[in-house]
């Protein structure tokens, strides 16, 4: 049943945010400034309502609390709203988008996750657009009623990308997010142009399940030329280390010297989750393809496929909240439970 309603959440960021007659520094405003800028909302068919964080957050301060919270408002407008449109820093919009792709199995609505690089109430705003077009994202649906894009999305300068395929690439222009190894949901320009064999369909007779726990005991270990042992090892042997994502070269590659092979399979052996993805943008982890990269496959590490880091980090800490087996969790991670990582056909 369509309600005609969409939930705008504010959890603060660049787009509502003002000049520090003080400082000179953005500020995160209350979202009365945030709408008195933009009047263009008041002309939208669809209805809105807000929710406000109060205090509103910089993105830098979002945390698995924030998420759980995020999950929770979603859960209790889940039925009286047709749709979520949340606005969001974009320093963090991708990890919070792929938190909750997790975080809320089996979605059915839209939930579209955008913000802007400068606030609202500067001349030249890419904001307003992107609200405008999230909101019209959020609340379009077939013929039958079901909605065009039932999951977590992120949507930015005329792209609408799967959130757990996005990362921000860029600090200073509009187009400030991209999806490399996934193509565009929907490319907005004059007319709206969906790929709907893109789209995630889920099982729309049954109910989505909303998860609040994280476990962010996680690590992430960058490889590069001349890493040290000692500190390797010190990061290693933390006692609260659950899980580590290891960004490894290339095709999932690392140094050829033993004490990497020993460090990671000693923490194997303890049940710590490690994860290869690549530092690459583009492509997949195969780490049989190279001998620099199989000596990691013998040490336990499981392939991270063509994860963005923001996904890995994000659904370990869910699955390590779901499973205590880290059997159990390896094997998930290989798995696709949002679209998240492309399978062998």
């Amino acid at each position: 049943m369509r309600t005609n309603r969409i939930l705008l959440i504010y959890t603060g960021g660049t787009i509502g945010m003002g000049c520090n007659p003080q400082t000179g520094a953005l500020e995160p405003l209350d979202f009365n400034h945030l709408v008195n800028a933009m009047p263009e909302l008041r002309l939208v068919k669809t209805d809105i309502d807000v929710y406000q964080f109060d205090p509103p957050i910089d993105s830098s301060d979002m945390s698995p609390t924030c998420w759980a919270q995020l999950v929770e408002i979603i859960t209790k407008h889940y039925h009286s709203h047709d749709g979520f449109v949340i606005l969001h820093g974009t320093d963090t919009m991708a990890y919070t988008a792929s938190a909750l792709s997790f975080m809320l199995e089996n979605l059915t609505k839209p939930v579209v996750l955008t913000g802007s690089q400068l606030p609202m109430g500067q001349l030249r705003t890419d904001g307003k657009e992107n609200v405008v077009t999230s909101i019209e994202l959020a609340a379009a649906h077939n013929a039958d009623g079901l909605p065009l894009v039932p999951e977590v999305c992120i949507y930015f300068s005329g792209r609408l990308l799967r959130g757990n395929r996005s990362t921000k690439i860029n600090a200073d222009g509009f187009n400030a997010f991209e999806s490399y190894n996934y193509p565009h949901l929907c490319d907005a320009g004059v007319t709206f142009n969906y790929h709907p064999h893109n789209i995630l369909r889920p099982d729309f007779d049954r109910p989505m399940v909303p998860h609040q726990e994280m476990d962010n005991n996680v690590i992430v270990l960058s490889l590069f030329p001349g890493i040290e042992e000692n500190i390797v090892r010190h990061v290693l042997e933390a006692p609260e280390l659950h899980a580590i994502v290891l960004r490894s070269f290339g095709n999932g590659n690392a140094p050829q010297k033993p004490w990497i092979a020993r460090l990671l399979n000693d923490a194997a052996r303890r049940d710590v989750v490690i994860v290869n993805i690549s530092q690459c943008v583009s492509g997949t982890v195969a780490m049989e393809r190279y001998d620099a990269g199989y000596h990691l496959k013998d040490a336990g590490v499981v392939s991270g496929r063509d994860s963005t880091v923001e996904a890995a980090v994000t659904k370990l800490m869910y699955l390590q909240a779901r499973y205590h087996d880290p059997r159990i969790i390896r094997e998930k991670m290989n798995q696709s439970l949002a679209g998240e990582i492309t399978l062998p056909t």
